[in-house]
């Protein structure tokens, strides 16, 4: 039943369980594709970031934020990862999969998916790039769930 007011919303995730669980499934098969091909959970966390950084995601980038902690990423990095390209904090590799993410977010800049596959290939092998790309897509996917439901970011310490 649709709300009242102009600004309800659902919550996509709650309203179809079924379709959500099998992003869900979706995303770990992901997971498993970056762990089999060599890529980091830093760097799998950091093209979550920046692909959530790109979409306005408050609520993945609070969740990737606390994930990439977890795994080991400094404050310092996820303080200019906005603006990786601007820093020597990255090393070549993750240049290469934040590139492909922006590429695969923005798929219409054809310029930007030429300059980053070729970066890529420069450093990653052909699984490398497939996982980062599918990584992309699958926080993109969340992203909209996210950004479409507005689940709120809440203070865990203020409950």
């Amino acid at each position: 039943m649709a709300g009242n007011r102009a600004d309800d919303r659902i919550y996509l995730d709650k309203q179809s369980p079924a379709a959500y669980q099998a992003l869900v499934k979706a995303a770990e098969a992901v997971r498993a594709t970056a762990a089999e091909a060599g890529l980091d959970r830093i760097l799998v966390e950091l093209v979550n970031l920046r692909v959530s950084q790109l979409n306005g995601c408050a609520f993945c980038l609070d969740v990737h934020t606390r994930a990439a902690l977890r795994a080991g990423e400094t404050t310092r990095r996820l303080g200019v990862l906005a603006a990786w390209r601007d820093t020597e904090l990255f090393t070549a590799r993750e240049r290469a999969a934040l590139a492909l993410a922006e590429a695969t977010t923005h798929p219409t800049d054809a310029l930007a998916q030429e300059q980053a596959y070729a970066q890529a290939r420069e450093v990653l092998g052909d699984d490398e790039i497939s996982a980062a790309v599918w990584a992309a897509i699958a926080i993109n996917a969340f992203n909209r769930v996210s950004i479409l439901s507005k689940h709120p970011v809440r203070d865990v310490l203020a409950r």
